[in-house]
């Protein structure tokens, strides 16, 4: 589950700040109990333990199913992300760059695939070619188990300016047949041919809706990913402020004119779970695939 700073999320946290509520969420990360064993474990009565579960319910925590006579209480998620507003860096001039999910220029890949608009599907799924079509443009979310998708971004530095730090934004995921909210998949990242490194996506998630996932999309396919923030510096490349790897900005050759961003599905990787990128009118951000050069 994907939160922010934000009223809108106020309820999830209020629904967390409770030691019996914590003590429910662990018991049921091991396995599924009903409502009478939840009650014995945390020794409360049955009425109460409802009232605990009905407040983990209502932000979409854990769901009811009947086993027989019974009502089973289980998790719905297994994470939950909180995404703190941006910082601003007030010390470096920014040239940001978005390019809709749909422009890329390059690709290969292999079913399942497929491309979706705010309004349907583009062209038939798990058809590469149409990959190819010029209505690929129009695409908010694409997917793929094998192979790459590459983006051309544009070069704006300045014959005097000097390249500090480069930000990539974007929200990824999995790719499961409908979904699969456990399904890692190892997506590598690539800068102008140098691999930064790979980071595995936990699943394709749709244990709930996407913020902004389009009406037509059913709720058993993926509905959002988890945005991702990969930064170069000088001394490293960072994942969400964690040191990821060891490469750095000298490490990448340069084009005056664009940059190459390839997002890939190699043969040797451990996981082949498949991507899915997110854009506009998808997934949690309402954002596509964002870069940011820092220079002074």
């Amino acid at each position: 589950m994907e939160t922010m700073i934000s009223e809108d999320y106020i309820n999830v946290y209020k629904a967390l700040a409770s030691p019996v509520r914590l003590k429910i969420i662990k018991l049921l990360s091991k396995k599924q109990l009903s409502i009478m064993k939840l009650a014995n474990e945390v020794g409360l009565s049955s009425t109460i333990v409802s009232k605990h579960l009905d407040k983990l319910a209502d932000v979409h925590i854990i769901e009811f199913h009947r086993v027989g006579h019974q009502k089973v209480a289980k998790l719905r998620v297994d994470q939950i992300n909180i995404h703190f507003p941006k910082t601003i860096y007030e010390k470096y001039k920014i040239y940001k760059t978005e390019v809709p999910v749909g422009q890329f220029t390059n690709f290969s890949v292999k079913p399942s695939c497929g491309l979706a608009s705010s309004t349907g599907y583009i062209g038939k799924v798990d058809n590469p070619s149409y990959f190819a079509d010029p209505h690929r443009m129009e695409a908010g979310m694409i997917w793929w188990n094998d192979g790459y998708i590459e983006y051309q971004l544009p070069n704006h530095l300045q014959k005097n300016d000097e390249l500090k730090m480069i930000d990539i934004v974007v929200e990824l995921g999995s790719e499961f047949p409908f979904s699969n909210n456990n399904w890692p998949s190892d997506i590598t990242i690539s800068l102008n041919r140098t691999e930064l490194g790979f980071w595995t996506s936990p699943g394709d998630f749709s244990d709930v809706r996407g913020k902004y996932t389009p009406a037509w999309v059913p709720n058993n396919v993926n509905q959002y990913g988890l945005q991702k923030t990969f930064r170069i510096t000088d001394h490293g490349t960072y994942l969400d402020g964690q040191p990821w790897s060891n490469i750095s900005l000298n490490d990448l050759t340069y084009d005056p004119a664009r940059f190459i961003l390839r997002f890939e599905i190699k043969k040797t990787a451990t996981h082949k779970g498949g991507c899915t990128i997110y854009g506009h009118n998808f997934g949690n951000f309402h954002e596509s695939v964002q870069m940011k050069l820092f220079y002074e």
